[in-house]
């Protein structure tokens, strides 16, 4: 078995060391895998137990700390039961608060284990002071609206909830009220889906998971750890050709920055050799040495009548990024371009709004990233986003990398990136993960990995700059090679001291 892990939800100070390919599941998923599971119940419930009096023990709770278990009929509650037996035996003042009698065959047994170590079982009305409450009334399973939990939904003291916090939806996140918001959570296997979405980042707080033993069963979605998101390495006779060429199409009047930003990322992503196409009036505030320009067309802003031009440009390119300050005067020339070109192509931002619908991205037979905001992606598909949307909108030639908290990247298998936080919602920072993403393709990566490996980087990158100052676009650019830097050298089990 793997011991347990932790991942801080977004808006955190996330640390993202998590297992390889983490399995995020609904709860149905989590029903599916407690029916076939070979394991023994009281097997589990011991296990489960266990990890939650360690993780109560982590938070500083010890020999004479008051803690109160509230115990729901089921095996959530059975949980708590094993957990008060673990933390009686520590030598804490815990005592168990059933809401209404243990009805499961686990907490039936469950409580008269606790019971027979000591565990005082009190009626639910008894309140005392307690340094910390346990809330294992009711798991991912609950549908319906939560009883009245007075009068200890007013105690005022920490809480750790088993499996979510009683009264969120493991599913959807969404939740009409909850007993209470948690300073951890502690789930077995694999986060949920609510963990990750809608309400679940503000009440679940840390999310511990342990591994108790249950069987693999198909997740809705997979949890981006750093061993999940490679980080392209050079071969010892590389030159700039080789290491990968990146074709920046964008910038207009007022916007060139965002293609400078794509640009400037892609080389500090790794990228050999970068060039912005760009018009005229445009190419003269481009003022990077490093970064090639040419001039396309007309002032102001590229249309299709460049079509030709770009296409014929494009050829000496592993990857083309089109959109960052593109503009949105374009006529034709995004779909024509997605039509002709054959290399691995990025669309983002204005590349994304210059289109009226998903077509010429589903039309194309070689491999496409679009990453759009949750609001790019609902105009595109004229539907609400979501990461089933993009999961419905993916083929295998289109991989969808959905910003936000966390990022969605769906493809042939669907990934949550969750190593980011609010840090990264400033302006810019999205044309910097654009060009992340063309310069990790460019290194050979496919382009779904690609997106979610860059997605992952991205993220760390913004959370390491947040420990130490705001975080801004061009800030961001600085952090993205020092962060790659030292993880490649991690992943690759090199011991090399870290650059501040």
């Amino acid at each position: 078995m793997r011991a347990m892990a932790t991942f801080m939800v977004p808006g955190s100070s996330n640390p993202w060391q998590t297992w390889l390919m983490q399995p995020v599941l609904t709860a149905a998923q989590s029903a599916v895998q407690d029916a076939v599971a070979h394991e023994p119940v009281k097997v589990l419930v011991d296990r489960a137990g266990l990890a939650i009096a360690l993780v109560v023990a982590d938070l500083g709770i010890g020999y004479g700390d008051r803690v109160a278990v509230l115990a729901g009929p089921g095996n959530n509650g059975a949980d708590g039961y094993i957990a008060a037996y673990y933390l009686r035996k520590r030598g804490v003042d815990v005592t168990v608060h059933p809401l209404v009698g243990p009805k499961s065959l686990g907490a039936i047994q469950s409580a008269a284990r606790a019971q027979a170590a000591g565990v005082p079982i009190l009626p639910w009305e008894t309140v005392r002071p307690v340094d910390l409450v346990i809330d294992a009334l009711f798991g991912g399973g609950f549908r319906g609206d939560l009883p009245d939990l007075a009068p200890w939904d007013r105690i005022g003291v920490p809480v750790v909830a088993v499996d979510v916090p009683s009264g969120l939806s493991a599913t959807t996140g969404e939740a009409e009220r909850v007993f209470s918001s948690a300073v951890a959570t502690v789930t077995f296997h694999g986060p949920k889906v609510g963990h990750l979405i809608g309400r679940g980042p503000d009440l679940c707080g840390e999310v511990v998971v342990a591994d108790i033993g249950l069987p693999d069963v198909e997740p809705e979605f997979w949890l981006c750890g750093d061993e999940d998101a490679p980080i392209p390495t050079r071969d010892r006779d590389a030159h700039k050709w080789s290491a990968g060429s990146v074709l920046v199409i964008g910038g207009s009047a007022g916007l060139d920055g965002a293609a400078t930003l794509t640009a400037k990322a892609a080389l500090r992503a790794g990228a050999g050799a970068v060039m912005v196409a760009c018009p005229p009036d445009v190419e003269g505030r481009i003022r990077v040495p490093e970064i090639m320009t040419r001039a396309i067309g007309a002032p102001g802003s590229l249309g299709s009548s460049d079509l030709g031009s770009l296409v014929e440009m494009a050829k000496r390119f592993d990857v083309v990024v089109i959109g960052p300050g593109l503009g949105s005067e374009t006529g034709d020339l995004v779909p024509g371009l997605l039509g002709e070109l054959t290399q691995p192509v990025i669309v983002d931002a204005d590349g994304l709004n210059s289109l009226d619908g998903p077509q010429p991205l589903i039309d194309r037979s070689t491999p496409t990233v679009i990453t759009p905001h949750a609001g790019e992606f609902a105009r595109l598909i004229g539907g609400a986003a979501g990461y089933v949307a993009a999961a419905t909108l993916a083929t295998g030639d289109l991989t969808v990398l959905l910003k936000g908290g966390p990022t969605f990247v769906m493809g042939t298998e669907g990934w949550a990136v969750a190593s980011g936080g609010p840090e990264l919602a400033t302006i810019g920072t999205g044309d910097v993960l654009a060009g992340m993403v063309g310069a990790f393709a460019a290194a050979g990566l496919s382009t779904e990995v690609a997106a979610r490996s860059a997605a992952f980087w991205h993220g760390v990158a913004g959370a390491d700059l947040a420990a130490k100052r705001l975080v801004t676009a061009d800030s961001l650019l600085e952090q993205v090679p020092i962060t790659l830097t030292r993880n490649a050298d991690h992943l690759r089990g090199v011991d090399t001291p870290s650059v501040v």
